[in-house]
């Protein structure tokens, strides 16, 4: 069975992750055949295709200690290659529209163009730059922002990307924060292939290195990013928890121009679709393994710290095992405000059982073995932190001990 586009793409993403270029040629050829041979992208192929091949037969006779670097850039240009041809194909099988221009005063017109073309115009992004540092145009500077990020998530574009980096440090902060919390899921998103983008990487740190505070605004929006997979407005709303009125002014400022309503709840169902929430799970889940949280965190113990109580409040203990002193005293508040989670409980416990405390340990797992249902339950939230229970120093002796006890209990 041949494979469809969004599996090529994988396969492309998956080979040039490891640098297996070959791998990526096979499957761009058979784009560029469906294109047609009058494409604009043979030169480029074959450039690429013949570069790799002297590169391995050099490889086969010598040793080159810039190898490393040309295999880099050649990786790069193949990247660049994909994307152009990609789009290229989207608009040849008319999955995408070919658009010529906007009405800059309509936002559902600018929503749609910054969406869906493939095909920006330098006087698009030169649009664009003038509305990101136009206070007087804000609302449209973000409808634009939120559509152009969306459509760079599926179609790759550096100059795009860059343009979103400069406007991280614009005048108007609503706008400036929303720019920089789409580079930073973007750059996320895009971890594996912006080793190849130096220049992207580059522009990112001195926009951050800008906002003064030792990059403070980035690192607290990564935290915001982070608390919102919690939180699913869509459900929200649905059931009347949360009332249009309650949303941020701004996103209500956007709304209105949206829907011609300030009231709409279809308005913010339609801003924040259920697969967002999805997304963002799956991204805020990988997110500690990039080099954009890195660039963040910069090996500072106090963010460290901060950001694994962040993740901790999603319900996830991933980095707090770390920083048990954090996490244990995020915890314990917690449990004095009432927490009725047993996984609250639970996570307490680990904190106290590997500082030491097996008495305490004991008699928190015990409350939360009695708030579950029955042992099915309790074990579902607690067996599957025996490796890092152990990996921390538990002996698994005492992991089968307490899980004895409480079996019955």
């Amino acid at each position: 069975m041949a494979q469809t586009l969004d599996d090529q793409i994988l396969t492309i993403e998956r080979a040039l992750g490891e640098r297996m270029i070959s791998h990526a040629l096979v499957v761009v050829r058979a784009w560029l055949n469906e294109l047609g041979e009058n494409n604009p992208y043979e030169q480029a192929f074959n450039d690429i295709r013949s570069r790799y091949d002297a590169l391995f037969n050099e490889w086969l006779t010598s040793d080159d200690p810039h190898r490393e670097e040309t295999l880099d850039a050649l990786t790069g240009d193949m990247y660049r290659l994909v994307d152009a041809s990609y789009a290229s194909l989207r608009l040849y099988r008319g999955l995408s529209p070919r658009l010529h221009g906007f009405n800059p005063d309509n936002p559902q017109s600018v929503i749609r163009y910054f969406s869906s073309c493939l095909q920006f115009r330098d006087e698009d992004i030169e649009w664009l730059k003038d509305v990101l540092s136009d206070a007087n145009r804000a609302s449209i500077a973000l409808m634009a922002v939120a559509a152009l990020a969306k459509n760079i998530r599926e179609c790759f574009n550096e100059s795009l990307l860059l343009t979103l980096i400069e406007g991280i440090n614009c005048e108007n902060e609503v706008v400036a924060e929303q720019c920089l919390a789409n580079v930073l899921i973007l750059l996320a998103h895009n971890d594996v292939r912006i080793d190849f983008f130096p220049k992207l990487q580059e522009a990112f740190v001195m926009a951050v290195d800008e906002m003064g505070d030792d990059v403070e605004q980035a690192f607290q929006t990564l935290c915001a990013l982070v608390r919102s997979s919690k939180s699913n407005w869509r459900d929200h709303i649905a059931s009347g928890d949360l009332k249009v009125e309650d949303l941020p002014e701004e996103l209500q400022d956007l709304l209105e121009l949206t829907t011609g309503d300030r009231q709409s709840i279809e308005g913010v169902m339609a801003w924040i679709p259920s697969s967002e929430q999805e997304y963002m799970d799956g991204l805020i889940q990988m997110l500690p393994e990039t080099w954009v949280y890195d660039s963040i965190i910069r090996e500072s113990p106090e963010r460290e710290a901060q950001i694994a109580v962040v993740y901790l409040s999603i319900g996830r203990m991933d980095l707090i095992w770390k920083h048990i002193d954090a996490a244990s005293a995020w915890l314990l508040h917690q449990l004095r405000q009432g927490s009725e989670s047993p996984k609250d409980y639970i996570n307490y416990a680990h904190c106290m059982l590997l500082q030491g405390d097996r008495m305490m340990a004991f008699e928190y797992y015990r409350q939360a073995r009695q708030m579950c249902k029955g042992p099915k339950e309790f074990f579902a939230l607690f067996r599957p932190d025996r490796r890092a229970l152990v990996d921390h120093g538990v002996p698994i002796e005492q992991v089968y001990l307490i899980e004895d006890q409480l079996l019955n209990n």
